[in-house]
């Protein structure tokens, strides 16, 4: 289509040069032309618009903006600068506007080939696939000829789950196409091939796949997929074949020996074991047909003499991860108990024969006694004994004190008994017998987050990263979400909200790249033929969220969030004035000395993180001096000052809860903290639906517990504000109680009658006493507090999570109002006699002394006595609390 203001010969022929520097990312030589063209005509809306659009890619985003937004103005029936104003609002992720701008220069344009292809672009994107459709419809229409069109629209019904159509498209393509021996025919014949199986033809597939044997080049897929069509029409037979191909194939691959059991239909225990023997003996390298077998034997005799053999093969050959391959036999007692007798006699026999038993004629290798020893470290650790772990570790560190996995073992049973200082003594231990070890590093520092230590876990992880960079800016750039996590988590067990929200929000963030990443794909995957695995990709994107990562980020963010709306904190310096009124003038000076530290040592930590941030810049303006990528859209910087003094908290929860409540819904968790989140937004509708999907995914004792809070929750508000309700709210909620069997119900007899069924799970009881304390805070504080201290060693169910939760609930979330340091500390002291090595609960002054003999018997010990400052600085703040 031609310009709607038309240039003269001379400063036309500089706009087609301007179109090809740009084609060829020679930005300089391109803004020349401009310049020339703009001398004399300086209001041309289409020269304006590819100024605006070479700006925006050397990172003018500002100036590149305001040039199109005047070309368009000049120029508004120019499919060019409706086009460019696309790709700079695509630019900056404003997508829908994007796509606005797309359908005005087409509407100028509607035959534009390259608007079409950046509109269906878009339009995958955002998922809007009826629109993607529509728009690669055109495209074919216009280029009929390229295989991408066709591709590309089959693709589209593919994705709407049309099947049937997606089917007719690509059998009326191939039938123009030439069959070839190459990749790409070969990855188009493979999804076709999908296209057929996930609309369950499966004779179809079946014949598609013989058909086209010859030009398939993935053979290992071919075999997968036909075995999958042929187990689908129960043609079992024929199906065992294949899948004793894929065996001989790849004998490690478990899902393979399931299928093929699954197809010859063994349905007695002799022929299981007659089939797995076969195997053993056909693959006698492979642990499986060995290890199989345990999971379905019941007979204690057969079992002890298959996990006898499976034991001794694999203490003989050091298989370090034999505990792990194993411990799903010990959901059944008697499994447990037997393999806990066999293994605990070899350690006895080993000891003192160098045999497995008496009887046995064959002397075993040094190393069987290592890991006998290691073994069953883990196995008492497993069943919470945690006294014998500790004396097998030990045993089998005096036989090999150089072994790394030994120091990881026993740095987990400390971290299981609550002694996470100790735990970090052997991790360091650990990563200090092998300092090129990336994963003992890891969880070195893991362990030093999990006890708060944050400096020293920057210091460890500094070991893999970039020397230019702060440790933490290097592993956010890597997207190092287990670091952030764990930080987020130290952060806020020390109060330091802001920062551990930063972490949060970094989580958050990496997501969002990950979504926006995909862009790229869309073309290159079309013209690459990746069709299948595309397809996988998109559908990854969709549910992206789902991952553990997004939702433990999540909870801790609206656990904070929540904090922060109950009890927000002070403006910076209101707290120092309160917190200062009762103090002598010898504390008072020791406070004021501590804070003077801690600015200035911050200040000194901001300012070699500008330098360094000023330097990344420099190198990276000197790489990107000739020509850059577009310019990402520049996020808001994480202050944790501000993210800390939300104006409104809840709404800031509804960033980190609509994508779990979406995505995590299978989590009774998730619901928990919906709940919360709505019951502080007075939203009953809301509330009650967060509650029925509590209570439908409630299948533990603990579950159970937060339903039963939520529920006393919502009644003690409903009786309250049951009059400002509506009718038809009131009418769906009563409704609702009555299906939920609460409805007329007492919340003091339904906790009564929880708390008598219950009595012996720890996690009932402190929920029970929440609601005794709501019920009236007044006169039930002392009596919600006692169930605390009541409570006793015999037939009560406790867990150390729980236990720390609650007594964090009652000292310092003040659940139960201002409690007095001799109650804090007589549920600490009774608390303590469950967990007698748990460093949470020694006193202050025992947990700053554990830290001062932790820090000083690291292997890294340039923070040692920056530490014991801070140290002596907390016990003042914490004897002023």
């Amino acid at each position: 289509m031609p310009s709607s203001n038309p240039l003269p010969s001379h400063e036309a022929n500089l706009f087609k040069k301007i179109l090809k520097c740009y084609e060829q990312k020679q930005y300089r030589k391109a803004l020349q032309h401009v310049k020339e063209i703009l001398k004399k005509f300086p209001d041309h809306g289409e020269t304006l618009s590819m100024k605006g659009l070479i700006l925006n890619y050397t990172n003018k985003k500002s100036e590149a903006f305001e040039c199109a937004q005047r070309g368009l103005k000049n120029d508004v029936k120019s499919h060019v600068c409706w086009h460019v104003y696309g790709l700079l609002q695509r630019s900056d992720r404003k997508y829908d506007e994007a796509i606005k701008c797309y359908r005005n220069a087409l509407k100028l344009d509607p035959a534009n080939l390259q608007i079409l292809r950046d509109l269906s672009l878009l339009q995958i994107q955002i998922r809007d696939l009826e629109g993607f459709r529509d728009t690669r419809y055109q495209l074919l229409q216009l280029r009929p000829t390229q295989r991408v069109s066709w591709i590309g629209y089959a693709m589209s019904y593919h994705l709407l789950k049309d099947h049937s159509i997606a089917n007719n498209i690509l059998e009326e393509f191939n039938k123009t196409q030439p069959k070839t021996i190459d990749f790409e025919m070969s990855e188009l014949l493979l999804y076709q091939n999908k296209i057929y199986q996930e609309a369950k033809l499966f004779e179809k597939s079946i014949k598609h796949l013989d058909d086209n044997k010859n030009f398939i080049l993935d053979k290992l897929c071919l075999l997968e997929k036909k075995a999958f069509a042929l187990t689908n029409l129960n043609k079992n037979e024929e199906a065992a074949k294949i899948y004793e191909q894929l065996i001989e194939r790849n004998p490690d691959n478990l899902i393979y020996y399931q299928n093929l059991e699954a197809s010859l239909n063994l349905n007695s225990i002799d022929e299981k074991l007659n089939f797995y023997a076969k195997l053993s003996e056909k693959y006698p390298r492979s642990d499986i047909p060995r290890k199989t077998p345990l999971l379905f034997l019941s007979d204690s005799k057969q079992f002890s003499s298959y996990v006898e053999e499976y034991l001794k093969r694999s203490f003989r050959k050091g298989i370090t991860p034999l505990f792990k391959e194993i411990k799903c036999l010990y959901s059944e007692e008697t499994k447990w108990k037997i393999i806990e007798s066999l293994v605990v006699g070899y350690a006895t026999c080993l000891e003192t024969d160098n045999k497995f038993s008496n009887d046995s004629s064959q002397e075993e290798p040094p190393t069987c006694l290592l890991w006998v020893y290691y073994f069953l470290a883990q196995h008492f650790d497993y069943l919470k004994q945690y006294a014998k772990a500790l004396v097998f570790i030990n045993k089998a560190i005096n036989h090999t004190p150089t072994l790394v996995e030994l120091y990881i073992v026993k740095g987990k049973i400390y971290k299981h008994c609550g002694k996470v200082y100790d735990a970090v003594v052997c991790l360091d231990e650990a990563q200090s017998l092998d300092t090129a070890d990336r994963f003992v590093n890891y969880k070195c520092s893991k362990y030093m987050l999990r006890a708060s230590m944050i400096k020293e876990a920057e210091e460890i992880a500094a070991k893999f990263t970039r020397e230019t960079s702060h440790p933490a800016e290097y592993l956010k750039e890597m997207q190092c979400m287990w670091y952030e996590i764990e930080a987020a988590n130290a952060y806020r067990r020390i109060g330091k909200f802001g920062d551990a929200l930063k972490k949060c929000h970094q989580v958050e963030r990496h997501f969002q790249e990950f979504i926006e990443d995909q862009f790229d794909f869309h073309s290159y995957c079309m013209r690459k033929m990746t069709l299948s695995s595309y397809v996988d990709m998109l559908r990854l994107e969709d549910r992206i969220k789902s991952h553990p990562f997004f939702y433990k980020a999540s909870k801790i963010a609206i656990e904070i969030y929540l904090r922060l709306n109950d009890n927000p904190l002070k403006e910076m310096g209101a707290e120092l004035d309160t917190n200062t009124e009762n103090l002598s003038p010898a504390e008072l000076k020791k406070l004021k000395n501590k804070q003077k530290k801690q600015q200035l040592k911050a200040q000194n930590e901001k300012e070699k993180q500008q330098q360094l941030e000023q330097k990344r810049k420099e190198l990276n303006k000197q790489k990107n001096k000739e020509d850059s990528d577009l310019e990402q859209p520049i996020e808001e910087e994480l202050l944790p000052e501000k993210l800390e003094r939300p104006e409104n908290p809840l709404e800031e929860c509804n960033r980190f809860l609509k994508p779990i409540e979406e995505f995590a819904a299978q989590y009774p968790e998730t619901h928990y903290l919906a709940f919360q989140v709505y019951y502080r937004k007075n939203k009953p509708l809301l509330m009650m639906k967060a509650l029925k999907k509590i209570k439908k995914n409630s299948n533990t004792v603990d579950y159970l517990a937060k339903f039963h809070y939520c529920a006393c929750k919502f009644l003690l508000k409903y009786e309250k504000e049951k009059c400002s309700y509506n009718t038809d709210v009131l009418g769906v909620i009563q409704n609702e109680l009555k299906h939920l069997e609460l409805f007329g119900q007492s919340v003091e007899k339904l906790n009564e009658n929880f708390l008598s069924v219950n009595q012996n799970n720890f996690e009932s009881l402190i929920v029970g006493s929440k609601i005794l304390y709501d019920l009236n805070p007044n006169e039930n504080q002392q009596k919600a507090l006692d169930l605390f201290k009541n409570i006793s060693k015999e037939n009560l169910s406790i867990n150390l999570i729980t236990a720390i939760d609650a007594f964090r609930s009652v000292a310092e979330n003040h659940y139960f109002g201002k409690c007095s340091k001799e109650e804090v500390e007589n549920i600490r002291t009774k608390l303590k006699e469950f967990f007698t090595e748990a460093t949470i609960f020694k006193t202050p002054e025992e947990q700053a002394n554990d830290l001062i003999n932790c820090v000083q018997g690291l292997s890294i010990n340039s923070f040692v006595s920056s530490v014991n400052n801070d140290i002596t600085d907390q016990m003042t703040s914490v004897n002023i609390r």
